[in-house]
């Protein structure tokens, strides 16, 4: 069966020349001898060789059995530069991700960054990425601790609506970092509570109403949505600030959603596929950040008790189906 990836990271070198000359962000050695990217001195990635080399993707795309990449610049993407700054580094990312996705243009696709904290220079950011043939956007799970619905970015979402944009959600930096600072609870908790309270601000606010033809992918396998859907459900029925934007349960527009199959679990992805269906799954591995995996990725698809035709939707129908030009 063909496998399409849509959820894997590359940093362009254009981009990590122009953002460690950015204030507050750096990249450096870290005690274990890893290049690390930190922000405000904190670390926020460390960086893979295959995060920067492109040869060494392709060459464990072969090992695995993994046939399409949809790459794309994960976290801290461009929300740490300022609205004057945030355009030109949103174009290194975008052009050097071009630039790479030409050396194996049949394996190798890419999300757009946009610059959403100057939603016009956003809006200009997306048609240049659709004339270069990229498939959609990247976009964080909030924009430097500003909510997706804030009223702002409005103008974004009437265009992302009216050309049905692809809209790979990807977490950031909690917007409430102090409790995350031990453990690497940031990346464990963080990061999946972050797209919990993002995706559920869009449901309730009257997001997927009002902009019905976006596409979006919830990364890690919609965080902690699809077990907790019987609960946003309650919350619809006790709490009127619940009912106010919505004329549906909040389960009802999780069935509208895509999302990855970053968990890696097969009985998470169970649950998954019994709440949302599984024709809105579509594989994804975090690879190549220490945590994900790509061979585990692909492994936890084959292991789920399902048919064959199933697993060839997760592994590359329903991103046909989702996906412009794939």
């Amino acid at each position: 069966m063909r496998k399409i990836d849509v959820h894997t990271h590359f940093y362009p070198k254009g981009y990590l020349d122009r953002l460690n000359t950015v204030q507050d962000m750096e990249i450096r050695v870290d005690p274990a001898g890893r290049r690390t990217i930190y922000e405000h001195g904190a670390r926020v990635v460390t960086l893979t060789p295959p995060m920067e080399d492109i040869e060494l993707r392709l060459k464990e795309m072969d090992r695995v059995g993994m046939d399409v990449a949809i790459l794309s610049v994960s976290i801290p993407n461009v929300y740490f530069a300022s609205a004057e700054e945030a355009p030109a580094l949103c174009r290194d990312a975008n052009e050097g991700l071009l630039e790479v996705c030409e050396r194996a243009p049949d394996r190798l696709r890419a999300f757009a960054s946009v610059p959403l904290q100057h939603p016009e220079k956003a809006v200009q950011e997306l048609e240049w990425a659709y004339g270069q043939g990229m498939l959609g956007i990247i976009l964080g799970s909030n924009i430097r601790g500003r909510s997706l619905i804030d009223p702002a970015w409005n103008p974004f979402w009437e265009y992302c609506n009216q050309k049905r944009t692809v809209i790979f959600m990807h977490p950031m930096s909690p917007m409430d970092g102090s409790l995350y600072e031990r453990y690497a609870l940031a990346p464990l908790l963080g990061f999946i509570n972050d797209t919990n309270v993002a995706v559920s601000s869009m449901i309730f606010d009257g997001f997927f109403d009002r902009y019905p033809n976006i596409r979006l992918i919830v990364p890690h396998l919609g965080a902690s949505l699809p077990y907790l859907a019987a609960r946003l459900d309650n919350g619809y029925k006790a709490y009127p600030e619940c009912r106010a934007h919505i004329s549906d349960l909040p389960s009802a527009y999780l069935k509208r959603l895509y999302y990855d199959t970053v968990s890696f679990h097969v009985p998470a992805l169970q649950c998954a596929i019994d709440t949302v269906g599984s024709d809105h799954l579509v594989l994804g591995s975090d690879w190549p950040h220490v945590i994900g995996d790509m061979e585990g990725a692909i492994r936890s698809v084959e292991t789920l008790d399902v048919d064959d035709a199933t697993k060839e939707a997760i592994f590359v129908g329903n991103a046909e189906k989702v996906l412009r030009g794939i």
